[in-house]
């Protein structure tokens, strides 16, 4: 198997116009209330941003390797020293809906080591696309990702 045959991906329809959901991914004032708990400033590209998720004590940096307003976001970010991408494709649909579709990608470490990590991705931006659509369709915070691990992150 080679990296692009292991991958993270979820998609899922957002019952709102494309330049506000691309905005909810930029913006970390928004994106803080269905993802990471502060980010250091927007996304912007060639910029390093710091996310960080408190509730947890983790923070991460991310790397704007693309922008491709109301289309496209690539973003490498790292933790442990391995880093990833991770693309965000924003589709736009006549309804004046957006249906987003994230892949986490570049896994590192053997095959099992490569697919453990993308199940726990694919699970991650699964929770993040359901808490952005409750944000943005009806102004709900679910808070999945504090109540993943509401004892913290667990012992690796």
């Amino acid at each position: 198997m080679n990296d692009k045959e292991i991958a993270a991906k979820v998609e899922m329809l957002i019952r709102r116009p494309v330049a506000e959901v691309f905005e909810a991914f930029v913006d970390p004032q928004i994106t803080s209330r269905f993802w990471f708990s502060r980010g250091s400033g927007r996304l912007e590209a060639g910029k390093s941003v710091r996310w960080d998720w408190e509730m947890y004590g983790f923070s991460m940096d991310a790397h704007v390797k693309a922008i491709e307003p109301n289309k496209r976001l690539l973003v490498e970010w790292s933790a442990d020293g391995a880093s990833t991408d991770i693309e965000w494709v924003f589709t736009a649909r006549p309804d004046g809906t957006t249906f987003v579709s994230i892949t986490n990608s570049g896994f590192h470490g053997d095959a099992r080591e490569k697919a453990d990590a993308a199940i726990a991705s694919t699970e991650g931006f699964a929770f993040v696309l359901a808490g952005a659509k409750a944000l943005l369709e009806h102004d709900i915070q679910l808070n999945l990702v504090p109540d993943r691990f509401p004892d913290g992150l667990p012992n690796e």
